[in-house]
């Protein structure tokens, strides 16, 4: 479902580990933490603070 993008935990080249929350995601007014599905190293952020979403946006990467 479409979402707002509410704050960004990380930044690019910071290490994260798995279920590790990245950002925050407000959708139907209810906050939900997007979280790391594998460790590695945050590659890009393709959203900012305030920015709408859909379902299938790429939110970042991690390589």
């Amino acid at each position: 479902m479409p979402g707002t993008i509410l704050d960004i935990h990380v930044n690019v080249g910071d290490t994260v580990e798995v279920n590790q929350p990245v950002m925050v995601l407000e959708a139907m007014k209810m906050e939900s933490e997007i979280v790391a599905e594998q460790a590695g190293t945050i590659a890009s952020i393709n959203v900012a603070k305030g920015d709408m979403v859909n379902p299938g946006d790429l939110l970042f990467s991690i390589s």
